[in-house]
């Protein structure tokens, strides 16, 4: 039987977990500002690397980005050579984004060792249980996240639930 929590717990934790969630935010801008992009960009990169290829139409339902801000983006990340956009051998008017996994990790790999390193040695100062429940916290608050996005874009379909085990830089 689980012992109820006080308000005062709730609200500490609360608090512990919007402080979390804006050093996220602010470290992820300092890093994509080391790697040359913009925050945004970084983190939508971040969800194109898993794939082999995409369409345009693909990136726009899985970031909810119109697709004239996914062509923006796509311009943005094939300057820096992150990937490129190819044509189809079927139909050439079909064009297929292409991420290329090599020269972003030779951008992000060098800003992510020392986080990596740091939070493995942190993740491995909890015990199994420990981390079985700040992984059922993190996931089980991940789909409210989504939920509550998906009700503030009118969708019906949960685009981005798609996407689970993309790894996000």
């Amino acid at each position: 039987m689980r012992k109820k929590q006080s308000n005062a717990t709730i609200e500490k934790f609360r608090i512990a977990s919007r402080q979390y969630s804006d050093a996220s935010i602010f470290m992820h801008e300092a890093i994509a500002r080391k790697a040359g992009l913009s925050g945004t960009d970084h983190k939508y990169l971040g969800l194109i690397l898993p794939h082999k290829e995409l369409t345009a139409g693909d990136i726009a339902k899985m970031t909810g980005l119109t697709t004239g801000a996914v062509t923006g983006l796509v311009d943005r990340l094939e300057k820096k050579k992150l990937l490129k956009r190819q044509f189809t051998k079927d139909d050439r008017r079909k064009v297929m984004i292409v991420p290329n996994v090599e020269n972003s990790m030779k951008l992000f790999q060098p800003i992510f060792n020392e986080l990596q390193q740091k939070t493995t040695a942190l993740i491995s100062s909890f015990s199994d249980a420990e981390i079985q429940t700040i992984e059922k916290y993190f996931t089980e608050a991940t789909l409210i996240m989504k939920e509550t996005t998906n009700k503030l874009n009118n969708t019906e379909e949960d685009s981005i639930g798609k996407y689970n085990n993309i790894l996000f830089i």
